[in-house]
């Protein structure tokens, strides 16, 4: 099971930089990169909502299921 994870899409969609997200979110640009680059092991319900305000997009625009 892997879930991927599509901020850098939305965030290249949106025209917004890494460093501008972690200010509009609340965390740091090393936090943002571990979420992007699928390292973490969990989000927080309430990240994930200020991702999804911030990019204008729902959750499922952020995370993607694909059978391994």
């Amino acid at each position: 099971m892997s879930i991927i994870v599509n901020v850098d899409v939305m965030m290249a969609k949106r025209k917004m930089s890494s460093q501008e997200l972690a200010e509009k979110i609340g965390i740091t640009q090393a936090n943002l990169s571990i979420l992007k680059t699928g390292k973490a092991k969990a989000v927080r319900f309430s990240t994930l909502e200020a991702i999804c305000k911030a990019l204008d997009c729902q959750p499922g625009d952020i995370l993607e299921y694909q059978e391994d």
